[in-house]
């Protein structure tokens, strides 16, 4: 086993680069950047980097030298031949050849673009502008490089012992964790924490010590280069970021107000089974379902993402019965700000009324919280987001109005043709 305390003290980061491949990154990605390749290759997008913690000054913390060397090393990063190898021969989701001959040729040949990276009010503003498929490749690795160049920043000045204790007394924090989580029935959960995780090597232990935690209850990881490493399954489906950029191009509130769910019939035509998970929120969960073609009532399930996760489940829950469908044959998985209390509470809750599972993200691979001075580890919310579409700007409303973005016109725009009336706000975590 890798000793991570160690590592750290040694800051060798040639060794330990932050990102080490092209597939250091979520599953889901991948599946989005194929359907995106295939469906919208030529949409020009920009992507930014948007730090919703204010408080924490990131360009105060992190030297913009070393931001530079770690996002120039990604650049120069290419697909390998065994990393291509898993991606064209592993079965995932019960299926061979996920991944089509063409969509691999080319993401075997790939380069990430360029970055514009400057400092403004004690924050980093980074932005990626290209075509679609590349640029959207950037996401993940970015946000990695910059959670974990903000935690070197705290540990730059801690011993070799003072280290070995952080670790161990954060192992011990994650294995309670474990314990806990080992009496729950019938659990299933997945890893969820590339974006934010305090480290590759730490996210890699986490993963470990969940598989031989807790069994068969861990179904995965997110990450397809540790799935590949650890021989396990990686796990994802689709995220905001379609809806938002379909969104952008529509040509008048008509086209808008079906956007989303011509992300979701295009994605009907490549994918089936546990792939056909509806991700209802960016635009109101409840004014998505009640709109939704009935075609969309038989998929798999739904992924809940934000705002109050019991509300948007029994949410689905009326609407499949509305629909005909069986709500215990339906799958929710619930992915937003999770830790131990919440994954029990909801598995208690929604338990034979339908199939649970969970993403468990920021507090497994990075809940640092209460072991250093000040909680200067404490897990803040970063995201880098599509922010604009052939020179469009792109939305987002959720079912939190928090994590609300966009200009204010468009935001209003986007609440009246999705019919979004008053949201009730919850403070944003991670």
């Amino acid at each position: 086993m890798v000793d991570i305390a160690t590592r750290a003290y040694n800051r060798q980061w040639k060794i330990d680069p932050i990102v080490r491949s092209l597939i250091d990154t979520d599953f889901y990605k991948l599946l989005m950047c194929q359907s995106v390749f295939r469906n919208k290759p030529d949409t020009h997008v920009t992507f930014s980097l948007i730090n919703r913690s204010k408080h924490i000054k990131l360009a105060e913390l992190i030297d913009e030298g070393e931001l530079r060397e770690q996002l120039d090393h990604i650049r120069s990063l290419s697909l390998a031949r065994g990393e291509s190898t898993w991606l064209r021969g592993n079965t995932f989701y019960g299926k061979r050849q996920m991944f089509r001959p063409d969509f691999m040729e080319w993401f075997e040949g790939l380069r990430l673009p360029p970055y514009h990276l400057e400092k403004r009010d004690g924050q980093y503003e980074l932005t990626f502008e290209g075509a679609w498929p590349e640029v959207m490749l950037w996401e993940i690795p970015a946000l990695a490089v910059l959670m974990e160049l903000r935690g070197r920043a705290v540990l730059k000045d801690m011993g070799k012992f003072e280290l070995q204790v952080l670790y161990a007394r954060a192992m011990t924090k994650l294995w309670e964790k474990v314990e806990a989580l080992r009496e729950v029935p019938d659990l299933r959960i997945a890893d969820f924490g590339t974006r934010r995780r305090h480290s590759f090597l730490w996210q890699d232990w986490c993963v470990q010590a969940m598989q031989e935690g807790l069994g068969d209850k861990f179904v995965g990881t997110s990450n397809c280069l540790i799935a590949m490493r650890r021989e396990m399954e990686a796990i994802g489906t689709n995220a905001h970021e379609l809806p938002m950029v379909y969104s952008a191009l529509a040509e008048d509130d008509e086209a808008l107000r079906h956007a989303p769910y011509k992300v979701l019939a295009d994605w009907h035509e490549e994918h089936d089974g546990n792939l056909r998970v509806i991700l209802p929120d960016t635009y109101g969960t409840k004014g998505f379902l009640e709109d939704a073609p009935d075609w969309l009532a038989g998929w798999t399930g739904i992924r809940v993402d934000s705002g109050d996760p019991a509300t948007a489940a029994e949410t689905a829950i009326s609407w499949w019965k509305s629909r005909g469908e069986d709500p215990t044959q339906k799958l929710v998985i619930f992915s937003d700000g999770l830790d131990v209390a919440k994954v029990i509470e909801l598995q208690k809750q929604f338990a034979g009324r339908v199939k649970v599972s969970f993403g468990w993200g920021t507090l497994l691979t990075n809940d640092f919280r209460g072991l250093v001075p000040n909680d200067a580890l404490s897990p803040f919310s970063l995201v880098c987001k599509a922010v604009s579409a052939n020179g469009k700007p792109t939305v987002k409303l959720s079912d939190n109005p928090n994590k609300a973005m966009g200009p204010a016109s468009e935001i209003e725009r986007y609440k009246r043709v999705f019919g979004v009336g008053a949201q009730e706000a919850s403070e944003v975590l991670v």
